[in-house]
């Protein structure tokens, strides 16, 4: 097996034309080192689809909304589904690829994670803002330690449970999608050989700790010296931080540090 990767990461653009966003899909192969996947020069990352950006709701209506956002989910399934169409021969039939020992082998690609925000992935997986990618929690429980254990999701449910809310009788299907948190039946990845979408959410370096545990950090210890008047001395701590290999100083502190260090 080779492990795919999917990174998907929305991109603002401008703020004077209708399309403001851009959603590119980058695919790099799992089982390449870390350090090597990351590093721009190395080329192991390729842009394999730039994703269209959905119209934004007219909001003059509640029905008017609902249908817009079927067609954005609509257009997303379709796009996806092109992008994909290729993992759904190899994985089943293999292909010959080149290994880094110089010989050939028949691998069978499958996606194995896919890296997004959890904005995108309740995007991608058609569920609310506040629900869990991974089990059917409710909102009103996510980080709250709880110890019951609640169902894994299971897209391929909530599909066909989808495609009932066309009958009449369809009050039972619409509140059971509604306690687990499902907005659209549709998901990108139903269908993938090998592929369970509710697996394919994993923690990364960028989503996890710089944009989340670090600012909630620094959100909070600039707090701390604020409500104690000690941020001037934090700053000018920081400041006198001296260039060390492996340590990044920020571009502004260094800079004053080396004028402070030419004008002793």
């Amino acid at each position: 097996m080779v492990p795919i990767i999917g990174l998907w990461d929305q991109t603002h653009l401008t703020n004077f034309s209708a399309d403001k966003k851009a959603w590119p899909v980058y695919m790099p192969i799992g089982n390449i080192l870390s350090q090597t996947r990351n590093s721009p020069a190395k080329m192991t990352v390729l842009l394999v689809a730039l994703l269209p950006g959905p119209p934004k709701f007219t909001g003059e209506s509640s029905r008017a909304d609902e249908t817009q956002r079927q067609i954005n989910a609509d257009s997303l399934r379709a796009v996806l589904d092109l992008v994909l169409a290729p993992l759904h021969y190899v994985s089943h039939e293999g292909m010959v690829m080149d290994c880094v020992d110089s010989k050939t082998r028949l691998c069978f690609p499958i996606l194995l994670a896919w890296i997004a925000d959890h904005a995108e992935h309740t995007t991608l997986h058609g569920i609310g803002s506040k629900s869990c990618t991974k089990c059917e929690v409710p909102c009103n429980e996510l980080g709250e330690n709880s110890r019951e254990e609640y169902e894994v999701r299971d897209y391929a449910i909530y599909e066909e449970k989808a495609r009932e809310l066309e009958s009449e009788e369809a009050g039972s299907t619409r509140e059971y999608l509604r306690q687990v948190g499902v907005k659209i039946g549709q998901n990108g990845f139903t269908g993938l050989h090998g592929v369970n979408p509710s697996d394919l959410h994993k923690p990364d370096l960028l989503h996890n700790i710089y944009f989340g545990l670090f600012k909630h950090m620094r959100q909070w210890v600039e707090g701390f010296l604020k409500k104690h008047k000690r941020q001037q001395a934090f700053d000018d701590a920081w400041k006198e931080i001296l260039p060390y290999p492996g340590f990044s100083v920020p571009i502004k502190a260094y800079r004053e540090v080396t004028q402070w260090q030419e004008k002793c």
